[in-house]
């Protein structure tokens, strides 16, 4: 007798037909790899807390864009560390601050072989390390996102192909959209961190990027992670501003936030599996605990299952390395 529940047991009885019947598909068409760029930095420095993760010189850019390329990625995202901060983050809309020669070199090296993405935010260039302006300990809003506009332009002279403010700042999407528009680049786009939330999993890229808040924290903007609701409403919010591709920040455990938005939005989902994630697993692979590129796997499938097209992630290029030799 044959049972119907065997039928999963056929289908499942070689590589070729469960590629054939693979519902989820990942590729490293479908990766962004982040870039830390340092500015008068002499050699690479490891970020002690992402092992494998280093924050580079700008004369190395084009050795990390190349091995970006060869790998089939199609995009980064770029963060930078200035020399110097103030409480203004003036290096952070500098023409000549460090990303904007980043995405000039990538530029002029490889054209449009890659997406070049960039954030755009203020924690890594404030004295204060808050991801908006500080009034008498008081995030100033409005005069942030002003700010957040002038990056955004910086950054598009350079010729960045996408802005993706992190900021969380209210307005900031149709801010930057109108500076971007009065400057003549309507054409680049807006990836916003639409849903960030306060989480724990942060840590360790405020390590590498230098930018712990100096005073309380960031339960002002950023989403409580147990607020669902909230959630949706401030990718809503992005999405009537103008938005071209929202995303949910952390990716895996907000992987119910990933499948509403795709729900519920007709618009590009990006998702950000963020360094806590990365840090946590590659933890556990240095002590013998796990199978490193199982769990890299798992966790990226899980992301593009809940529903993003396309996902952030530290693991890029290792993930891309695997796929490209299950092929």
């Amino acid at each position: 007798m044959s049972f119907p529940n065997r039928r999963l047991r056929r289908l499942r009885k070689n590589k070729s037909i469960r590629d054939l019947v693979q519902e989820t598909r990942l590729s490293p068409k479908d990766l962004i790899c982040p870039v830390f760029v340092q500015e008068d930095l002499k050699k690479p420095i490891p970020v002690e807390t992402m092992p494998g993760f280093e924050r580079l010189p700008l004369e190395v850019i084009n050795n990390e864009i190349d091995s970006i390329i060869n790998l089939g990625i199609p995009a980064v995202m770029l963060f930078g560390i200035p020399k110097s901060k103030d409480d203004l983050g003036s290096s952070a809309f500098d023409e000549n601050g460090i990303v904007q020669q980043a995405i000039k070199v990538i530029r002029k090296s490889y054209g449009d072989k890659i997406a070049i993405i960039a954030d755009v935010c203020l924690c890594q260039y404030t004295s204060k390390g808050h991801c908006g302006l500080v009034t008498d300990h008081t995030i100033d809003n409005d005069s942030s996102i002003e700010t957040l506009a002038k990056i955004a332009t910086t950054q598009a002279k350079a010729g960045v192909d996408v802005v993706s403010p992190s900021a969380m700042m209210d307005g900031q999407v149709i801010a930057i959209r109108q500076g971007l528009d009065d400057a003549g680049f309507s054409d680049v786009a807006i990836m916003s961190h639409s849903a960030k939330h306060r989480s724990s999993f942060y840590s360790p890229f405020r390590d590498a990027a230098e930018c712990a808040p100096k005073f309380g924290d960031r339960k002002t903007y950023q989403v409580p992670y147990s607020n669902a609701r909230e959630a949706m409403r401030e990718v809503e919010m992005d999405v009537n501003e103008g938005v071209d591709i929202v995303m949910i920040k952390p990716a895996l455990a907000y992987l119910d936030l990933i499948a509403e938005t795709k729900k519920r939005f007709n618009v590009p989902v990006s998702a950000y599996s963020v360094s806590g994630e990365y840090s946590l697993v590659k933890a556990a692979s240095q002590k013998g605990w796990v199978q490193e590129n199982e769990i890299i796997s798992e966790i990226l499938y899980s992301i593009k299952r809940a529903g993003a097209d396309m996902i952030v992630t530290y693991f890029a290029k290792s993930a891309a390395k695997f796929l490209q030799e299950e092929k």
